[in-house]
């Protein structure tokens, strides 16, 4: 771990002074709020657990605050900013304050959701402050394309974390919740003031931890078969399963027929099912894979499936530093 000293880090001072330089202002079409506190990014480090040997991608780095706390504690990081003016001063910040670990820092210079490769050894751990009205599907697409990614700590809307790590039966359990635990075992981590940014959100911001799941979801349907019943249980969310899956199963009685040979009631509805659930619903789909089918689970690349759904986006202004 590098000796960095305790000012190598951005204060509000340093913030300002930056975003003058740059002539940036912070935009909602982004939703750039940018952390102007130390301590807090600091804490958001300690709480990712991040070790000396991680190799972390940052997704929305802003003006810097995060990327060089992350600097100060893990191997490498890379950074994936979609800002023309803010990715092209990163790397200078970057060197003018901690010179000793630039050589550790790269810097993509594109939409989070184009990245498909990233420079250096895989990613260890994700740890970022999202842009909140794309939080969601960044999230899924960074936990879908990059599997080396074992641990991940996100701060987001403090509604939108909530969504995330809520468990079945909870109102707020949805297709968030749902397809996160696809991935990884989920919980809140805790939660941010909104005096910590510039400008000050209108909206409290939460931390989502999410650590892999050591044993995939044992199924034979694919990550898309799957997505695909969440994603029409939950657009129907007060239906029973058997009236909210008829358009997916091409009737009622098919969507019947499915719940009945996953061993789900068709009146439950979808709040009260896990993704294990889901899974099961998806393998029974008349004319589908069938547990006949005996293929292995397959993931396919990402695409509506990270959508959220039944109004489980999150469309609020918020952090993208």
């Amino acid at each position: 771990m590098s000796t960095t000293e305790p000012d190598a880090l951005l204060g509000p001072a340093d913030i300002r002074e930056l975003a003058a330089a740059l002539g940036v202002r912070p935009t909602k079409q982004r939703g750039q709020n940018f952390v102007i506190d130390a301590n807090t990014v600091r804490r958001i480090v300690r709480t990712a657990e991040v070790r000396p040997d991680d190799v972390v991608v940052e997704v929305g780095p802003g003006l810097g605050s995060l990327t060089l706390a992350l600097l100060e504690a893990a191997d490498r990081v890379v950074a994936v900013e979609i800002d023309d003016v803010l990715a092209a001063a990163l790397p200078t910040t970057v060197a003018a304050r901690m010179p000793e670990r630039a050589d550790r820092f790269a810097l993509v210079h594109s939409d989070a959701m184009l990245v498909r490769e990233l420079p250096g050894p895989a990613p260890t751990a994700l740890v970022a402050n999202l842009p909140y009205n794309v939080a969601v599907p960044v999230l899924l697409t960074m936990l879908e394309r990059f599997p080396s990614i074992e641990r991940t700590l996100v701060m987001v809307q403090a509604e939108v974390a909530d969504r995330l790590a809520a468990r079945p039966g909870n109102k707020v359990y949805g297709v968030p919740s749902v397809k996160a635990n696809w991935y990884a075992d989920v919980k809140r981590a805790g939660a941010i003031g909104r005096n910590v940014f510039w400008p000050a959100p209108n909206v409290d911001s939460g931390l989502v931890s999410l650590v892999r799941r050591t044993e995939s979801v044992t199924t034979r349907a694919s990550r898309t078969e799957v997505f695909a019943v969440v994603d029409a249980a939950f657009a129907q969310r007060r239906k029973t399963l058997r009236a909210a899956l008829a358009g997916w199963a091409g009737s009622a009685s098919a969507a019947e027929a499915a719940l009945v040979a996953a061993g789900i009631s068709p009146q439950a509805r979808g709040e009260a099912l896990t993704v294990e659930e889901f899974a099961a619903i998806a393998e029974n789909k008349p004319g589908g894979t069938g547990p006949g089918a005996n293929r292995p689970r397959e993931d396919s690349g990402p695409g509506a499936d990270t959508d959220t759904n039944d109004n489980d986006t999150n469309t609020a202004s918020g952090s993208g530093e």
